[in-house]
């Protein structure tokens, strides 16, 4: 059960985020963040999606990031667990409130980079390369409270404070970094995406096309500073991807599922492209946005990313029929139900070979090189009598996605490497639970936050093991 085989340079390893993995979240002079303010439970939605403002912690919800899963004490046993499957890549992010508490700070808090210090150079000791996302859904809270995040023009200056501080303070040991994650998701979920929360009878689509406008001018002058750090840094942009289907052949079908991937390939289109396309004109005139932009933003945006990095959980589904009513449930990206692929256990679909229509896709339309640095299965998974992970299933799932991506890789997709999302168990960002698990090695913990934190190997931990030591040439 072989593949083509991968390039002898390509990064294998694995992924996790800072607001669902390190917990800590009063500790180390870090502040609040968007996410802290986001509950396990009914209101969970409400508040992802900015329709229910949230800006006081309460006493009677648990709060899942404020715990996770204690990365930030437990990092050099989960580093060393990396290596001991054979990573050379581990994407992480910086939590912006543990550099910049409150976000508009002029100076950092040193406490803050000591800790990414310590975690950069614990993966040097192994030859992990680390891969950086500065901004992970992930926003400090007074930057919302007291400028209404990034809606406010002036959230350029503090993020590109706060990139510069990062690629000053890490030089030499990160190279590889993202700006945005999912930037397309603030389109679908735009608290937890962008920080955004509405009022009443405010224009929801305009305050997200403006607040994207002004992520993708500190993007730009994220990466152009990047550069002038060391040029040795390269910086990527971030994707949500999977292709859209036509439900049907049906002409309107396949012009309703154009729409949807322009939709979602926007700001993707700027950041590797250097300028909105031209169908930016029409949708901003079908959807009554004014964009507000100021002199020399144009020029801004010319400062292309390096690579373009993306997640591959599942492809989707579009027709002209789509409404609220018959969309799956399942995913924020709104999809239909496709007949033709199997579901997972939270209903999103199946398609290894998405995977590859999805690469041969972006690859033709940006011809610049790719990272997956997101795909794996949600799935419960329960210990045996023996205390056992025989996750059959996730192995099944991530085989078929690695056959695909060295099916891609022989159609000629330049891809630089694979990092498994959730590689260790981590707080699910869609619904908060622990017991939506991805990863290779298991955590002692439950949807309440009750367990005892502590690591155990599942059965794909040696899988995947096997994998990276053959280059991806066996994967029984």
């Amino acid at each position: 059960m072989s593949v083509t085989r991968f390039p002898q340079d390509f990064l294998w390893g694995g992924a996790l985020a800072a607001n669902q993995a390190e917990g800590g979240y009063r500790e180390g002079g870090k502040g609040l963040t968007t996410v802290d303010m986001i509950p396990h439970g009914p209101s969970r939605m409400a508040v992802k999606l900015g329709q229910e403002k949230r800006f006081t912690l309460r006493g009677d919800e648990y709060y899942p990031s404020h715990d996770a899963i204690g990365f930030y004490h437990h990092y050099q046993e989960d580093i060393a667990l990396m290596a001991e499957m054979g990573f050379s890549v581990f994407r992480t992010s910086i939590a912006w409130s543990r550099l910049y508490p409150k976000g508009d700070e002029l100076t950092p808090n040193q406490e803050g980079i000591a800790f990414y210090r310590a975690v950069f150079e614990e993966c040097r000791k192994y030859g992990i390369e680390p891969l950086v996302t500065l901004c992970h859904f992930d926003v400090p809270l007074h930057l919302v409270v007291e400028y209404g995040s990034w809606r406010n023009r002036q959230m350029v200056e503090f993020f590109t404070r706060y990139a510069r501080t990062c690629f000053e303070a890490f030089d030499g040991l990160v190279k590889y970094w993202l700006t945005f994650n999912e930037i397309n998701i603030m389109l679908h979920s735009p608290f937890s995406g962008a920080g955004l929360v509405f009022e009443e009878g405010e224009d929801q689509e305009q305050v997200k096309y403006q607040a994207a406008h002004h992520e993708l001018i500190a993007s730009a002058l994220a990466t152009r500073i990047a550069h002038e750090v060391n040029p040795r840094n390269q910086v990527g942009c971030m994707l949500a991807g999977g292709n859209f289907y036509p439900y049907s052949c049906k002409p309107e079908d396949v012009w309703a599922a154009l729409q949807k991937e322009r939709e979602n390939l926007l700001f993707i289109d700027v950041q590797a492209r250097g300028a909105y396309p031209s169908y930016a004109a029409s949708l901003f005139r079908d959807k009554g946005i004014a964009l507000v932009k100021e002199a020399g933003d144009d020029e801004i945006l010319k400062h292309t990313v390096d690579f373009v990095s993306f997640s591959y959980y599942a492809s989707r589904c579009a027709s002209a029929d789509m409404n609220a009513g018959n969309t799956s449930a399942a995913n924020v990206v709104k999809s239909l139900r496709n007949p033709h692929i199997e579901v997972s256990e939270w209903g999103w679909g199946i398609d290894p070979l998405g995977l590859r229509i999805t690469m041969n896709t972006l690859y033709d339309r940006y011809q610049k090189p790719l990272f997956l640095v997101e795909n794996g299965l949600g799935a419960v998974d329960v210990p045996n009598e023996q205390g056992e992970i025989e996750d059959d299933y996730r192995i099944a799932y991530l085989r078929e996605h690695i056959r695909a991506m060295g099916d891609a890789i022989a159609d000629g997709i330049p891809l630089m490497g694979y990092t498994s999302w959730g590689c260790i168990d981590l707080v699910a960002a869609s619904t908060g639970e622990m017991s939506k698990r991805y990863g290779f090695v298991y955590v002692d913990r439950d949807d309440a936050g009750k367990g005892t934190l502590a690591r155990r190997r599942k059965k794909s931990f040696w899988w995947y093991r096997q994998v990276i030591a053959s280059k991806g040439e066996d994967l029984a």
